[in-house]
Formats: C-alpha cells, sequence, structure tokens
C-alpha cells in the first residue's frame, strides 16, 4: 500500500499524462496531412531526379552516337575507292560497336542470289551464297530500318552453339546500291527497284549484351552514309572512265587529222598532176579530133572520130568536174571577179553548142531580152560553165524538137513569184539578177527524181527520164555550188515523161557601164567586186 501523498502524486501524474496524450492526439489530426504532403513531394522529387538521370543518359548517348557517326563518316568518305569504302565501314563499326562479326552481301551478277563480298573477321566464307527470295531477304529489303534477325537464318551463318553458350543478337540492314554498277568487273545489272545490298551485324557470343537502340539508329545512319559515298565514288569512277574515253578519242582524233592531213596532200598533188598533165592531152585530142573532121573522111571513119571527139570531151568535162568540185569540197575555189561581156558569153556558148545540136538536128534559139546590159561585173568562167552544162545537158537528153535559151534582167518582184519561199532577193543599186532558162523538148523528168537533180553521186529512183542515164552525178551539183556562190538560186521543173524540162537560174552580178575600170568594190554574193564608182553604178 501506498502512502496518501504517493497516490495523489501518481494520480496527478496519470491526469497530467492523459491531458499531454489527449493534447497531442489532437495535435496529429493537424501534422499528419503535413507529414504525408512532404512523402509524396519527396517521391515526385525522386521521380524527377530519375527522369532527368535518364533525360542526361539520352543526351549523352545522342552525343556519343553524333560523334560515331561523324568519325565514321570522316573514315568513310576519306576515300573514293568503293573496296575501301566497304572495308573501313566493317572495321569502323566494329570497332565501335564490339562487334564479332561484320559482312556484306552483294547482289551477284544474274540478279539471283546475294554473294558475300566483304567480311570483319572471316567467319564466313568470302564467295557464299544466299537466294535473294528467301523471306528472311525480302523482309530486310522491305524494311527501311535495322531490324533484328534469327541467328540461324542463312545470312547470319553461326555455326550451332555447342554447350551452355547464350546465342548472340544479330541486326540487318539495307544498304542502296543507287543503281551502282559491279564493284570488281562493272557490270552489274539493274535490279529494277530491289538494287540493295545487305550489311549483317554480330554482337558477341554469350555476351549477354542486346541492341540498343541508339546503336540501331547508328546502324541505319552508317547505311545512308555508306550508299552516299558509294554514288560519289561511282560518279568518280564514271568521270575518270569518261576522261579516259575522251583522251583516247582525242588521241584517236589527232591520228586522224594527221591521215586526213596527208590524204589531203595526196589529193592536191593528184589534182596537180590531173590538172597539168592529162588536160593538156586531152585537149589536143580533142582539137585533133575536130581538126580531123573537118577533112574528107569515110563515114566509118567519120564515126570513129566523133566517138573518140565525143568521149574526150566527156572525160575532159568529168576532169574538169572533179577539180571543180574537189576544190568547192575544201573552199579553195574563189570566184574570179572581172568585167564580162554578157552578149559575147552567150554567143560563144551558141557556138560551142551549136555543132553538136546541129547533128542531131535541134532548132537551137537564143533569146535576149532588151533591158539585159551588155557588159557586167562578175566571174566569167564560172557563169559560161554553167550555162554550157545545163545547155549541154538539154542537148544530151533531147531526141527531137528545139532548145530555147532565154536570158533576161530578173526584177526582184517577179522572182519572189517564180522562186519558192527559202529564196528571197533582195533589189540593190550596185548590181542586177541575170535570170538565165533553158527550155527543152526532151525526154522530161521523173517527179521522183527531182529532189535529188543536184545531189552528187545520186542514182535516179526511176528506170528512165532525164537522170537514167546522167552520167557521174556531178554536172548539176557543180553548178549549184557556183549559183550559190554567185548569190543566185537554180531550179527546174518539168511536168513529166517525155513532156521536155526547164532549167532556170538567177545569179547576182555588179553593174558596169565601162568594162575598162574597176576601182572600188561591190558585194556580189560572198565576193566583193571591184568597181569605179565615178562609171559604175
Amino acid at each position: 500500500m501506498h502512502s496518501k501523498a504517493v497516490a495523489v502524486v501518481m494520480t496527478i501524474a496519470k491526469i497530467s499524462c492523459a491531458i499531454v496524450s489527449c493534447a497531442t492526439a489532437l495535435m496529429l489530426v493537424h501534422i499528419i496531412p503535413d507529414l504525408l504532403s512532404v512523402k509524396r513531394r519527396e517521391q515526385f522529387l525522386k521521380d524527377k531526379a530519375e527522369e532527368l538521370d535518364r533525360e542526361m543518359g539520352l543526351i549523352l548517348t545522342q552525343e556519343e552516337t553524333g560523334r560515331h557517326v561523324r568519325m565514321l563518316t570522316h573514315e568513310i568518305r576519306s576515300t573514293l575507292n568503293r573496296d575501301t569504302i566497304l572495308k573501313t565501314t566493317l572495321v569502323e563499326l566494329g570497332r565501335t560497336l564490339g562487334l564479332e562479326e561484320c559482312a556484306l552481301w552483294m547482289p551477284s551478277r544474274s540478279g539471283q542470289d546475294l554473294q558475300l563480298s566483304h567480311t570483319l573477321n572471316f567467319h564466313i566464307q568470302v564467295g557464299s551464297y544466299v537466294p535473294i527470295n528467301t523471306p528472311i531477304v525480302n523482309e530486310v529489303f522491305n524494311s527501311v530500318r535495322a531490324m533484328r534477325i534469327p541467328y540461324t537464318c542463312p545470312l547470319a551463318r553461326i555455326r550451332p552453339l555447342v554447350g551452355r553458350y547464350v546465342p548472340p543478337e544479330v541486326v540487318a540492314v539495307r544498304v542502296p546500291l543507287l543503281h551502282l554498277s559491279n564493284f570488281q568487273i562493272n557490270d552489274w545489272p539493274d535490279l529494277s527497284g530491289r538494287n540493295y545490298a545487305i550489311m549483317v551485324l554480330t554482337l558477341p557470343t554469350d555476351s549477354a549484351r542486346q541492341w540498343r537502340d541508339h546503336e540501331l539508329e547508328l546502324v541505319d545512319v552508317v547505311a545512308d552514309q555508306v550508299a552516299v559515298a558509294l554514288s560519289h565514288a561511282a560518279i568518280l569512277e564514271e568521270s575518270m572512265r569518261s576522261r579516259d574515253q575522251l583522251m583516247s578519242q582525242n588521241v584517236a582524233l589527232k591520228s586522224a587529222q594527221q591521215e586526213a592531213e596527208i590524204a589531203i596532200h595526196a589529193r592536191n598533188d593528184f589534182l596537180a598532176v590531173m590538172n597539168n598533165e592529162m588536160r593538156t592531152p586531152m585537149h589536143a585530142i580533142i582539137a585533133l579530133s575536130s581538126l580531123l573532121l573537118e577533112t574528107d573522111l569515110t563515114p566509118e571513119q567519120r564515126v570513129m572520130i566523133e566517138t573518140v571527139l565525143k568521149s574526150s570531151n566527156l572525160l575532159a568535162t568529168l576532169i574538169n568536174d572533179v577539180l571543180d568540185l574537189s576544190r568547192l569540197e575544201d573552199g579553195s575555189l574563189k570566184l574570179d571577179i572581172g568585167t564580162l561581156n554578157l552578149h559575147g558569153v552567150l554567143g560563144e556558148v551558141i557556138n560551142l553548142i551549136k555543132p553538136i545540136a546541129s547533128v542531131k538536128r535541134l532548132q537551137l534559139n537564143l533569146i535576149q531580152s532588151p533591158d539585159l546590159p551588155v557588159y557586167a561585173v562578175g566571174d566569167e568562167k564560172r557563169l559560161m560553165q554553167t550555162i554550157l552544162n545545163i545547155v549541154g545537158n538539154a542537148v544530151k537528153f533531147t531526141k527531137e524538137g528545139y532548145i530555147s535559151i532565154i536570158a533576161s534582167v530578173g526584177k526582184p518582184e517577179s522572182l519572189r513569184e517564180l522562186r519558192p519561199s527559202e529564196f528571197f532577193p533582195l533589189s540593190s543599186d550596185g548590181h542586177f539578177f541575170l535570170r538565165i532558162q533553158v527550155k527543152d523538148s526532151g525526154c522530161g523528168i521523173h517527179q521522183q527524181d527531182k529532189p535529188h537533180l543536184f545531189t552528187k553521186f545520186v542514182q535516179p529512183q526511176s528506170g528512165s527520164g532525164r537522170t537514167a542515164n546522167s552520167g557521174a552525178g556531178l554536172g548539176l551539183a557543180i553548178c549549184k555550188r557556183f549559183v550559190n556562190l554567185m548569190g543566185g538560186h537554180i531550179w527546174i521543173d518539168s511536168e513529166g515523161v517525155d513532156k521536155g524540162t526547164t532549167s532556170s537560174f538567177i545569179v547576182k552580178l555588179g553593174i558596169c557601164n565601162n568594162p575598162n575600170d574597176s576601182s572600188i568594190n561591190v558585194q556580189i554574193g560572198e565576193v566583193a567586186i571591184p568597181m569605179n564608182i565615178n562609171q559604175c553604178s
């Protein structure tokens, strides 16, 4: 039993303790929510810290990936040799990602298989084949990103694992070849939209390591960089091939130029021989044959001499045509501009043609317009050669009837109506247009042969008509070149076979009233014509 004092003290203590406990309980009602709020904030801050850590890790990973990409891109693009690019890619990827194997499968020549062309550690034999139409290959071709593939598939070619080894993870990514050709012999075919290679990357065996997202992104970027580098290498190789081809072509062209120069010298020597050694005896034969025809001959002798004369004239004409054509082709033929007597030129043409026309009993007429000037400025020799050639053709292809030569001054207004639209003669005070028409009642011309009349060495398409026996085909072609040099135009009209032919040409000649003076230049065609300003219009 306690004393009364002790009991009172104990009672008071218990009552005080109860009061304190009640007060504490009342205070906890307000404190507990605050404590819970602090706990929640602590958890929130902890979550934020973890999230920041993850973001910082991602940023660091991206920086590391970017650094690796820049390093790999620099290494890949340090050369423009395709084989070196591929080898560098495999080595740098293996070093950066710690790979056990990295292999590249290229399409074969036939396009039906994938052939192993490059490998990092030669765990797979180079030259191995995989069919291109297998499901795993099609799946990789259709994927734009790097994808995981089974380690047992033909692309991985990993030997069966013995024991408790953990199988490695394998990734494959397609590499666009951008229509490139064979890396070794430059004859790879276009695979029509499936022109891809496949890069296979294998992690170390039994490392329990897995591919991470940033590593797969690195593989995607490297595959694209390899495709770009290969395209640049292909462009360089193509430019090098083009340069080599151009160099070989330049060598061939230089050799051809030297051969052409030698041929030109040989031709010039030949033309000189023809000019000096062949025309002189031909003229002698023609002259002697003409003299023999004026003597008393038997009919058989006269026929033989006439044959010799005709053949000699034909051969002389052919020689002259060849010489003129050669000079026209190389541009060395220039007009010999001087004062000429138009009436005298036409009269000489009549005198030269009349004996042949008389033998064939043809009526030969010369009609000169009243306004035709007596004197003009131009190339007398080429003008006479053109008229003689056209009139000679008319005599040659006319068996009976007539041949009319009409010489007049062509007015620009009337010439525009007579000629096709490609030729428009322009009037000037310093020159006039001479128009020559040669009409005959001969065999005419086939319509299908008209476009080829002025083409050298062209055989007629028809079997008869004016061009059926036209010889070497040089006369009209040379006449056209002469007429063009004299600033004119030439054409031939015919209504058909056996309906006659009208051959016409116009040339530009200078006007001159005094044939003895020539001291200034007037332009005729492409040639400057000398004239006196006081006595020539």
